[in-house]
């Protein structure tokens, strides 16, 4: 049924916007976000679960707020410009449209964090950031026009935390997570295979509200060694919104079955979990190292379903994502007292199973990561950070068909991309 073909266009809309930011593409795992401070991407965010240097362990580490020894405010933004470029294979069964697009819409993603010292060795911590999301936008005439066209998607993540010294060498910390999404995307429709005199739009509509939680610990063996290891709750979220078609008349296929009315729609996601272990070492007074290991669990992804609130029958498709691994390394080096050099390397394993499961909206693959930063604090009360990643991401094919009965149009062909990332940090320390 062409129920089927249009229901899978609002299924791949819907998740799309149950998961994402304001920002160019996603840039660790799937469409997870790690750009989460400025001080962090001169590293590649090695180390990033035992660094606590800065108030952006919230995030990373919420115990790492013991080791602050001053109430602080930091701000970090991240401009972020990739670029997708796909070749079409000449084997696609898509009709018409030109062979190749670009897609390589940029975007900003901001930070906020604050730690308060409450006395008796427990810390208050808060951070505002955007931990999913990607953007994206093709053509309307492009060849893949049937699986996306443009995707547009926020999240806002409200993280208050707590955290305390236990011993001298242990502190636990412990966040809540209040996670809101808002989504418009949009796909062509082929409604002349019912009909329709020509191509119609798609588009999506939709936001939701829901919950998860953090913890953390660090351990510091010494003065110059420390161990963190950090957790993040699966969040469960159910984006709720309005699906509308242009350019389409309402189509009755079947017995009490009608196409192409605008309706409401809902889809349930759950966002992954993710566990770090991060570690830091103090070579002497100038030179530090950090590595770090996170795993994400994208196996929670395994398919989504879109209910329609009209007679369209449910969309489900089938995602069948796989856990991944990301690997980190870095250094820095105390130049001085007022500056700091930051290096690092990541390799970030994709969770797309295979080009069968890869979208236009999301043509993700393996990345590595080389990065530069520097800290520079003119004064005992202030610090200014920045950082550059460049991200080279493996080559990759897409051979990805819609689950439609009547337009099971396959897009076959390949994709290169990479990611340019500038980051700005400034810190308050009151």
């Amino acid at each position: 049924m062409l129920s089927n073909n249009i229901t899978s266009i609002g299924s791949r809309l819907a998740l799309v916007a149950a998961i994402g930011a304001t920002c160019g593409s996603a840039h660790a795992a799937g469409f997870a976000l790690i750009e989460q401070s400025a001080s962090g991407m001169g590293n590649a965010f090695a180390g990033a679960a035992a660094i606590a240097d800065d108030a952006s362990t919230v995030w990373f580490n919420p115990a790492g707020m013991t080791r602050l020894n001053r109430d602080q405010i930091a701000v970090a933004l991240h401009y972020i410009a990739p670029t997708a470029e796909y070749t079409d294979s000449g084997a696609s069964t898509v009709p018409g449209g030109g062979p190749d697009d670009t897609t390589d819409e940029t975007g900003i993603v901001g930070n906020f964090y604050y730690v308060r010292d409450l006395g008796n060795e427990v810390k208050f911590g808060l951070g505002i950031n955007t931990p999913f999301g990607l953007a994206s936008k093709y053509r309307p005439d492009w060849i893949g026009r049937y699986h996306a066209i443009e995707s547009e998607i926020a999240t806002l993540n409200i993280n208050p935390a707590l955290a305390s010294k236990v011993t001298d060498r242990l502190s636990l910390g412990l966040g809540f997570n209040v996670q809101y999404i808002e989504a418009k995307l949009s796909s062509a429709v082929d409604g002349t295979l019912v009909g329709q005199p020509d191509n119609g739009f798609a588009e999506l509509e939709g936001d939701g509200i829901s919950f998860g939680a953090n913890f953390g610990l660090l351990y510091e063996y010494s003065e110059r060694s420390r161990l963190g290891i950090a957790y993040r709750s699966r969040v469960a979220h159910k984006l709720e919104g309005d699906a509308k078609f242009d350019n389409l008349a309402p189509t009755p296929v079947a017995p009490g079955v009608t196409l192409f009315e605008d309706t409401s729609a809902s889809a349930a996601v759950d966002l992954p979990d993710s566990a770090s272990v991060s570690y830091v070492r103090d070579v002497n007074d100038r030179l530090t190292l950090l590595a770090d290991v996170t795993w994400t669990g994208w196996s929670s992804f395994d398919e989504l379903r879109v209910k329609y609130d009209s007679t369209q029958p449910d969309a489900v498709t089938t995602e069948d994502w796989n856990d991944v691994w990301r690997y980190s390394v870095g250094l820095n080096y105390r130049y001085s007292d007022t500056l700091t050099l930051r290096a690092g390397v990541a390799y970030d394993e994709e969770p797309i199973p295979g080009a069968d499961r890869r979208t236009p909206r999301i043509p993700g693959n393996d990345r590595t990561w080389l990065a530069l930063g520097f800290g520079y604090a003119p004064s005992a009360d202030l610090q200014f950070d920045f950082g550059y990643a460049h991200l080279f991401v493996k080559d990759v094919d897409i051979d990805n068909t819609l689950e439609s009965q009547i337009s099971p149009y396959t897009l076959t062909g390949s994709y290169e991309a990479d990611v340019d990332i500038f980051s700005a940090q400034v810190t308050w320390k009151f």
